[in-house]
C-alpha cells in the first residue's frame, strides 16, 4: 500500500471517529438522559494549556502532513484560548488561512440538526418518538414494515436499515432536491433488518433537517440561522455554496494526484444540507464549541436543555461509547478544519475531542 494510500486511510478512520462524537448518533429517552445527567463523575482540575507549545506543533503537522492551509480553534474552560490559522487557502497562491477563513465542515453538520431538533422538542414541538410519518407522509423504504414505524429519533441513530453511506450517490454530485432524494429512498435495499444494525446514513439525515422544515413551516437552513448562527454570533456561517458568490475568504477544496494534492471546485451539497452543508470558520465553530460545553447555554441564553444535549451525544451499541462520554467530561474542545482530502470528500474537517 501507498505511503498516501496509508495516509488517506489513516484520515478516513479520524475522519469517522470524528464524525461518531461530533454528530448525533443516536437519541436517548428523557429519562436515561436524566440518568446520564445525574450520574456524571466530577471532572479533575484541567491542565494549562501550552498554546506556544501547540501553535508549533500544528504548524509543524501541516507541514509533516503536506495540508495546504488549516484553521485551528480551541476553547477551554468556557473560554477561547487559540483561534489561528496556517498555511494558505489554495496551494500555489499566497492569501493565508485565518481564523475567519471558510471550510465545509460536512459532517459536522449533523450535530447542528440534531440540536435543531433537540430545541423543538425542548418547545414541545415535536418528540423524538413522533412517526417521521407524521411529517413527511410520502417518505418511503423498501421496508414497508420500517415504513411505517420510522420514529423521528432513528432519523438520528443510523439504524434504519441502511448500509454504511447507502444513498449517498443519490445527492453527492448530483443536482436532485432534497425532496427527490428523500423520493428515491425507496429504492435504496436494506442491508440489515430494521433497528438491527448499525449503518452510517446521510440520507436519514436529509430526512431529518425535512422534519424540521415541516415543524416550522420554513426550511432548515432558515432554522439553524435563526436558532443558531444569528443568535450565536456565527456571522461567518451559511448552509449552502450557493451563498459562497462575494465571499473571498474561503479555502480551496484539495485532493490527491499522484503523490501529492491538486485543487478541485466546490460541489453543491444542497440536496444533502442537513447532513453535511455548513460552511463555516474556525472563529465560528468556537461559539458553537462553547454551547456544546455550556450543554445548551451560552452568555444566559438557553438554546436547549442539558437533558437534550445528553440525549443528542448518545452514541449506540456496537460503536465507541466511552469517546462519548469522555466528550461530555471533558471542559476543553479542539476544532481542526482543513482544506486537505479528508474522509475521501473534495473537503471535510476533522474536530478531535481533547
Amino acid at each position: 500500500m501507498s505511503r498516501l494510500n496509508r495516509l488517506t486511510k489513516r484520515r478516513c478512520l479520524r475522519a469517522v471517529q470524528a464524525a461518531l462524537v461530533m454528530s448525533a448518533l443516536a437519541v436517548a429517552t428523557p429519562a436515561a438522559a436524566q440518568a446520564v445527567v445525574a450520574e456524571r463523575p466530577p471532572v479533575a482540575a484541567p491542565a494549562p494549556v501550552d498554546v506556544a507549545a501547540l501553535d508549533a506543533y500544528i504548524a509543524k503537522a501541516r507541514a509533516d502532513w503536506d495540508v495546504p492551509g488549516l484553521a485551528v480553534a480551541i476553547v477551554k474552560d468556557g473560554k477561547i484560548v487559540l483561534e489561528k490559522g496556517y498555511g494558505v487557502r489554495e496551494r500555489g497562491r499566497p492569501e493565508p488561512v485565518d481564523a475567519r477563513t471558510l471550510f465545509a465542515i460536512a459532517s459536522n453538520t449533523k450535530a447542528f440538526t440534531a440540536a435543531a431538533l433537540a430545541a423543538l422538542v425542548d418547545q414541545k414541538r415535536v418528540s423524538w418518538d413522533d412517526p417521521v410519518r407524521k411529517y413527511l407522509p410520502r417518505l418511503e423504504l423498501r421496508d414497508p414494515v420500517a415504513s411505517a414505524d420510522l420514529r423521528v429519533s432513528d432519523l438520528l441513530s443510523h439504524r434504519a436499515g441502511l448500509g454504511t453511506f447507502s444513498g449517498d450517490l443519490l445527492w453527492y454530485g448530483t443536482s436532485f432536491s432534497r425532496e427527490e432524494v428523500l423520493r428515491r429512498v425507496r429504492f435504496l435495499q436494506a442491508r440489515y433488518p430494521f433497528r438491527y444494525q448499525y449503518g452510517y446514513s446521510n440520507v436519514m439525515f436529509v430526512a431529518a433537517g425535512e422534519v424540521v422544515a415541516a415543524v416550522t413551516g420554513g426550511t432548515w437552513d432558515a432554522f439553524v440561522k435563526e436558532q443558531f448562527f444569528s443568535p450565536l454570533g456565527m456571522s461567518d456561517t451559511i448552509t449552502s455554496i450557493r451563498q459562497l458568490p462575494g465571499r473571498s475568504n474561503l479555502a480551496t477544496p484539495h485532493g490527491p494526484v499522484g503523490t501529492g494534492t491538486r485543487a478541485y471546485p466546490w460541489y453543491d451539497w444542497d440536496g444533502a444540507a442537513a447532513a453535511a452543508g455548513v460552511i463555516s470558520s474556525a472563529h465560528d465553530m468556537s461559539r458553537w464549541m462553547l454551547l456544546q460545553l455550556g450543554r445548551g447555554t451560552l452568555d444566559g441564553r438557553t438554546y436547549f436543555t442539558e437533558v437534550v444535549v445528553h440525549a443528542t451525544l448518545r452514541v449506540p451499541a456496537g460503536t465507541d461509547q466511552d469517546r462519548a462520554t469522555k466528550l461530555l467530561e471533558k471542559s476543553e474542545h479542539v476544532c481542526l478544519v482543513s482544506n486537505s482530502l479528508v474522509a475521501q470528500r473534495r473537503l471535510e474537517p476533522t474536530v478531535i475531542a481533547g
